[in-house]
C-alpha cells in the first residue's frame, strides 16, 4: 500500500517537496530544507508549486503561508478551495478584511470580495 503524501515548502529556495505523512511519533519533528538547512512550511497534500523562477507567484504564497492558510483537501477529497494566485487579488482581500474587520486568513480564501464592502462597527465600548 502506498504511503500519502503531503508537501512542504522552502520559501527562501522556493522549492516544494512532497515526503509521507508523519507518523504519529514524528508529528512535533520540524522538516529542514535540503538546500538551505531552514525549516519547512507544512502546506498541505492539495498544494501545486509555482515554478521557481514565479517570484509573485511565490510572494503570493508566501503572503498566504504566513497569514496562516494552508492547501488541505476537503472532506469529500475535493481541493482546498479558493486560494488568490496574484498579488492583485491578496491585495483586495487584505483590503476586504482591513474594512470589514473579517480576519486576514478568512478573506484570504474568500472568492469573491464586494467593491464596497460595509464596514462592520466595532463593539461597544471597543476604542478604534
Amino acid at each position: 500500500m502506498a504511503h500519502a503524501k503531503t508537501s512542504y515548502v522552502c520559501l527562501p529556495c522556493r522549492a516544494s517537496y512532497k515526503q509521507p505523512h508523519p507518523a504519529p511519533h514524528d508529528r512535533g519533528r520540524e522538516r529542514i530544507c535540503p538546500r538551505c538547512a531552514e525549516p519547512l512550511i507544512h502546506v498541505g497534500s492539495a498544494f501545486a508549486a509555482p515554478r521557481r523562477r514565479d517570484v509573485a507567484a511565490w510572494r503570493t504564497l508566501s503572503v498566504l503561508l504566513h497569514a496562516g492558510v494552508r492547501f488541505h483537501k476537503d472532506c469529500c477529497g475535493g481541493g482546498p478551495g479558493y486560494r488568490p494566485r496574484t498579488l492583485r487579488e491578496v491585495r483586495e482581500r487584505m483590503a476586504y478584511a482591513r474594512a470589514t474587520g473579517e480576519p486576514f486568513d478568512k478573506a484570504l480564501v474568500r472568492h469573491v470580495v464586494q467593491e464596497r464592502p460595509e464596514r462592520v462597527c466595532p463593539p461597544a465600548g471597543a476604542r478604534p
